[in-house]
Order: structure tokens, then C-alpha cells, then sequence
């Protein structure tokens, strides 16, 4: 087997692939491409094994829909996982087998080339969500932009406006860059949180392996007069938990997460925009959160 290393906000993990496979399955990953040093824990290891065949028994958990992939989910006897992948409104190109904890996997392709590394990618993806759970590190489903040394998460479901938020202080706030337009991933501490960039990043090709301090967290909402308010600590969860790739049936999961969150909370600022998709919403919105 070849093996791959890559290192994600702090967290190392392994990609197996057979010799004869001289397929690029992660070319996103490449700037997080790392070499361990001896001893260095991994996150998860995930190994290809297109001759892997589906449990024959499994309380089916549900399906769900995480960063543009459609999830069948089965939960084993053992306590272990079992995910079909498969694009939206596809056939599934990819069975994914974890241990209960999400560090051993096993995944099975098929399809086309494209299929096959949309499967092996929203894998890894997954995998990282779910293992790093309960180390204070989580993946957030925002657009997030650097300015000033800090970084500010732009948070809020689909079509609210994130990435036109984003694009916004890019054209209008001297200093900003995009770190990463989709799932960053957020490490809190008892100082505050840092905000990293990943190998996923949505529609939006930005996967930099750089990191910030976060500055703070913004709920975007469509209104008709730009207005930006500080959330009380209910108000921030209710912005910050549906904001982070979870899995509500898995107690290990789900308690890291809103341990981590109330963390987040305790220490970083979380702000309500609602705005217009204008200059002044960019203006508004800087002026209230940017740390000087």
C-alpha cells in the first residue's frame, strides 16, 4: 500500500492506497501534504479497498446531507459505521466502513474517476468531522476572511449570503483575504479560538493551509437595512451548534461538539448581521467586530 500523511488544523491522518491505484484522489489536500515525525499519533487512517463488501446487518440511522454528498447511514452491531456516498440525486460511488470512533476506515469505490474522488474526498471529510469531535476541534459550515491578523466566520444556512459577505470585504475592507469559502475548521481554547484553513472549501477553490486567531463569529441574515447586534450566550448556540458537522445519535460526537461550542462561546465574541448585499453591509459589520 502507498500511504499519504496530511496535517489539518494540528490533526495528522493517513490515506492508503493500493500500489497499483496511481490515482490522485486528494489533489485538495496537497497543501496539507505532511510527513509524521516517529511516534506521532494519527487521527484516522482510511485505506481504499475496492473489494470491501456491505455489512449484511445494521439499524439503518438515517440519511443526511454533508458538504454537497448525500449519506445513507447504518449503524453495526459492533457500534461501528457504514455510509453509502453517493453525489446529490447519484447513485452511491463509495461505501465507507469506520470503527465506532471514526480513527479505523475502509472504503470501497466505483464509477468514474470523478465519482471515485468525490467518494474518497467527502470521506476523509467526514471521517474528520467525527474523529476530532471530542478534541475541541470542529468543522464549521461557514466562509470565513482574514484581516488584521484575525479571522471572522461568516455563519448561516445555505443562500443566506455567506460567501457574497464574504466577497464583499474583499472588494471593500482593505487587508482581507479568504481563508477558506465553506469548512474551515475551528479549535477552541481556554484563550480564545484559532480558525484554519482545510483541503475543503466548497464551489470556491481555497484550500490554504494558513491559520488566525478568530476575531469573531457572524450569523448573516437577509434583511432590508443592514444592522449588527452581539448574541446573548443562547443566541450564539443557536447560531454556532447547527453551524458544525454533527452526528446527534453518536453521544462521544455530539457532547464534544457542545462541550467545545460553549467553549467558543465563553471566549469569542457572536454577532447577528442582517444585511443587504452592499458596501455598507461589509462596512457595518467590520466596524462592529474587527479587533483592533
Amino acid at each position: 500500500m502507498n500511504t499519504h500523511y496530511y496535517k489539518v488544523a494540528e490533526q495528522v491522518f493517513a490515506f492508503r492506497t493500493p500500489e497499483s491505484d496511481k490515482q490522485n484522489y486528494l489533489p485538495s489536500c496537497e497543501p496539507f501534504a505532511y510527513t509524521p515525525k516517529e511516534g506521532e499519533d494519527l487521527l484516522f487512517t482510511l485505506t481504499i479497498d475496492d473489494n470491501l463488501s456491505p455489512a449484511e446487518n445494521g439499524e439503518l440511522i438515517g440519511e443526511f446531507d454533508c458538504g454537497g454528498a448525500d449519506f445513507n447511514v447504518h449503524r453495526l452491531a459492533d457500534d461501528s459505521y457504514e455510509f453509502l456516498i453517493a453525489p446529490p440525486g447519484a447513485d452511491f460511488c463509495g461505501l465507507l466502513q469506520t470503527n465506532a470512533l471514526f480513527t479505523e476506515a475502509t472504503l470501497a469505490l466505483r464509477g468514474s474517476t470523478w465519482a471515485r474522488s468525490f467518494a474518497a474526498n467527502n470521506s476523509i471529510m467526514l471521517l474528520y468531522a467525527f474523529a476530532a469531535a471530542d478534541k475541541n476541534t470542529l468543522l464549521f459550515h461557514a466562509s470565513v476572511i482574514k484581516n488584521g491578523g484575525h479571522g471572522y466566520l461568516f455563519l448561516g444556512v445555505s443562500g443566506t449570503g455567506k460567501s457574497t459577505h464574504s466577497s464583499l470585504w474583499l472588494k471593500h475592507i482593505p487587508g482581507s483575504e479568504l481563508m477558506n469559502d465553506d469548512n474551515p475548521v475551528v479549535v477552541a481554547t481556554e484563550q480564545g479560538a484559532i480558525v484554519y484553513g482545510s483541503p475543503w472549501s466548497g464551489k470556491t477553490p481555497c484550500y490554504r493551509n494558513i491559520s488566525a486567531p478568530v476575531g469573531a463569529f457572524v450569523r448573516i441574515r437577509q434583511e432590508k437595512i443592514n444592522h449588527i447586534s452581539r448574541d446573548k450566550t443562547l443566541e450564539a448556540l443557536s447560531a454556532l451548534l447547527p453551524s458544525v458537522s454533527s452526528m446527534k445519535w453518536d453521544d462521544r460526537v455530539y457532547n464534544g461538539i457542545y462541550d467545545s461550542i460553549s467553549l467558543l462561546i465563553a471566549h469569542v465574541p457572536c454577532y447577528t448581521l442582517g444585511c443587504r448585499p452592499d458596501q455598507e453591509a461589509a462596512e457595518v459589520c467590520y466596524n462592529a467586530v474587527f479587533v483592533k
